[in-house]
C-alpha cells in the first residue's frame, strides 16, 4: 500500500478476541467472520490497488443489530467501516486493521412499492438494477444507472452519490432519493425525509447523500421512480478527431437539447468494448458518441434530425440510429461493459473520476494525450460527456517496477487538471482514499475544517470510516468544539457567543 492510513490502535487489537465474542452475541450464527481466510474477500473494494484485511467482519440483518453494533463500538472506542457491495472505485470501503467492517449485504428486501406516490422503499443492500426490475411491469423505472448497476447497492449509491449514463437529464442519486433511515455511531436511529416531495428544515438528505459512510449507516432508503418515456432511441456517431467529438457535445447542449444520455469513448475504449461485446461499433474512428433521446415520438424524431445536423457540422464521419429497442440496448451494451472490456487488454488499470465544464472537453482531452506520452502509459477514455464527468482508465502493469507509482502520478495530474479548468475532483465515485490527499487542490483549510465540523456533529469521536476523504484528521475539540470537564469550561471568564 502506497497511501498512508491511520495507525492501528494497539489497545483495540489487544482486545480483539473480546470484541469478536461481544459482536457474536449481538449478531449470532454466521453474522461474524473472524478468520483470515474468510475475511480475504473484504480486504478491498473495487479499487483493488489498495488492500487491508479488517480486524473482524460483521454482517447484521436488522436495523436493531446495526444499532447495537455501533453502540458497542462507540462505547469501546472501536472504528467502523460500512460496506455495501464493495464496487466503490475510490477505496471508500477499504477496511482498517483495527476496525470492524460492517457489511450490509443481508439488507436485500424491497419493503414497499408505492405507485401512487411514485416511490419505492428498499433496504440498502438491494442492487440498483433490482429497483427498476421490480417496477418494470407497471411501466416505471429508477433513473440513476451506474455501469455497475447489476451489482452495486443502493446504499452505496447514496454514499457516493452515484450517477450513470442517464444522469444528464434525470439527475444523480441525490436528485432521486426522498428519504432514509440512518443509524448514528452512538446507535441512535434517525428517519430523514420520506415520500413527500419537499420537507421543511435543513436538507439533511443532501448532507447524507455523498457522505461516503462518514456520518452514519443507512438501513432503509426511499427512492423516486419515474414513468418510462414513450420513446427512446440512440444515435451512434463517430469522429476522426477526439476534439471534434468534444465540440459536438458542447454544441448539442448549447442548442438547448438535453439528451437522456450522452456518452463518449475514444479509440482504445472503442476497440476494447467491441472485442468484448460485439455491439457493432465502428473501428475506424478516433471517438464515438452514444446519444440517447427520449420522450414523445414526434419530439424524439425532431431531436434526432437536429442532433444529426449538429454532428455533421462538427465533422462526424459515421452515424447509426437505433431502429428497435434491442438495437438501442446493444449500442449501450459496449459502454456499460467498457470497464471490464479494458480489463481484458491490460493487467491493471486505474479508473479516474473528475468532472470539468463541458466547453473545456477538447482542451482536457488534448492535455491527457500529452500526459499519456509523458508517463509512457496508455489511457482509454470512457465518460459521461454530457455533464463533463470524465472516466480516464490508466493502463499499467503492477508487476513492472515503478508502473503503479507512475499510474498514480498520472491520475493525480488528471484530477489537478480538472480543478485547474474549473472542474471538481470527483463526479460520482467519491473521494475515499484515492483523491483524499488531493482535496487541498480544491478546498482551502477553512473549507476542509468546516466539512470536518459537520462530521463531528454526526460522529463526535471520529470512529466512522476514519482515514477517508479528509487529508488531515483532527479531533473535534481541535475544530472548535467546547470541552467541558467536571461541569466546567476552560477560561470561564471569556465571553461565549
Amino acid at each position: 500500500m502506497t497511501i498512508l492510513m491511520p495507525e492501528p490502535d494497539q489497545s483495540v487489537l489487544a482486545r480483539r478476541d473480546q470484541i469478536v465474542a461481544a459482536l457474536r452475541k449481538i449478531v449470532p450464527g454466521e453474522g461474524v467472520i473472524s478468520s483470515a481466510a474468510e475475511m480475504k474477500p473484504y480486504e478491498s473494494d473495487g479499487l483493488m490497488a489498495y488492500r487491508q484485511p479488517p480486524m473482524v467482519v460483521v454482517l447484521p440483518g436488522t436495523t436493531q443489530q446495526v444499532s447495537e453494533v455501533l453502540r458497542y463500538c462507540h462505547k469501546h472506542g472501536i472504528k467502523v467501516v460500512p460496506r455495501g457491495s464493495g464496487t466503490s472505485l475510490s477505496g471508500g470501503a477499504l477496511p482498517l486493521a483495527d476496525g470492524v467492517l460492517l457489511g450490509l449485504g443481508k439488507f436485500k428486501r424491497i419493503r414497499e412499492i408505492d405507485f401512487d406516490n411514485r416511490a419505492v422503499v428498499v433496504e440498502p443492500g438491494v442492487t440498483n438494477l433490482a429497483i427498476s426490475q421490480a417496477v418494470d411491469h407497471a411501466g416505471f423505472y429508477y433513473a440513476p444507472d451506474p455501469s455497475s448497476q447489476i451489482a452495486c447497492s443502493i446504499g452505496g449509491n447514496i454514499a457516493e452519490n452515484s450517477g450513470g449514463v442517464h444522469c444528464l437529464k434525470y439527475g444523480m442519486t441525490t436528485n432521486n432519493v426522498l428519504g432514509c433511515e440512518i443509524v448514528l455511531m452512538t446507535g441512535e436511529i434517525l428517519r430523514i425525509g420520506g415520500k413527500a416531495a419537499e420537507c421543511a428544515g435543513y436538507d439533511l438528505m443532501g448532507v447524507i447523500t455523498g457522505s461516503e459512510g462518514l456520518l452514519g449507516v443507512i438501513t432503509e432508503v426511499t427512492v423516486r421512480i419515474l414513468r418510462k418515456p414513450e420513446t427512446a432511441r440512440a444515435l451512434m456517431v463517430g469522429f476522426t478527431d477526439v476534439e471534434a467529438a468534444g465540440r459536438c457535445v458542447a454544441d448539442i447542449i448549447s442548442a438547448g437539447i438535453i439528451p437522456g444520455g450522452m456518452e463518449m469513448m475514444d479509440k482504445p475504449a472503442i476497440h476494447a468494448a467491441e472485442a468484448f461485446v460485439h455491439a457493432g461499433y465502428p473501428l475506424d474512428v478516433e471517438a464515438l458518441l452514444i446519444i440517447e433521446l427520449d420522450g414523445p415520438q414526434v419530439e424524439v424524431d425532431e431531436l434526432i434530425t437536429r442532433v444529426e445536423t449538429i454532428a455533421l457540422g462538427c465533422g462526424s464521419t459515421t452515424c447509426q440510429i437505433s431502429t428497435s429497442e434491442k438495437e438501442r440496448l446493444l449500442f449501450w451494451s459496449g459502454r456499460k461493459a467498457a470497464f471490464p472490456a479494458v480489463g481484458r487488454i491490460s493487467p491493471d488499470y486505474l479508473c479516474m473520476d473528475g468532472t470539468i465544464p463541458r466547453a473545456k472537453l477538447p482542451q482536457v482531452l488534448r492535455r491527457m494525450t500529452e500526459m499519456s506520452e509523458h508517463y509512457g502509459l496508455r489511457v482509454a477514455n470512457v465518460f459521461h460527456a454530457g455533464d463533463g464527468n470524465l472516466h480516464p482508465l490508466i493502463l499499467y502493469d503492477a508487476n513492472q517496477p515503478g508502473e503503479m507509482d507512475k499510474a498514480e502520478a498520472f491520475g493525480a495530474d488528471i484530477l489537478r487538471l480538472c480543478v485547474e479548468v474549473g472542474g471538481v475532483l470527483t463526479g460520482e465515485h467519491g473521494v475515499g482514499i484515492e483523491k483524499r490527499d488531493l482535496m487541498p487542490e480544491m478546498f482551502s483549510d477553512i473549507d476542509l475544517n468546516q466539512q470536518q465540523r459537520l462530521k463531528c456533529a454526526f460522529d463526535s469521536e471520529g470512529l466512522l470510516n476514519p482515514g477517508k476523504v479528509f487529508p488531515t484528521l483532527h479531533r473535534c475539540a481541535e475544530l472548535g468544539r467546547m470541552h467541558v470537564h467536571g461541569g466546567k469550561t476552560a477560561f470561564p471568564d471569556i465571553p461565549r457567543f
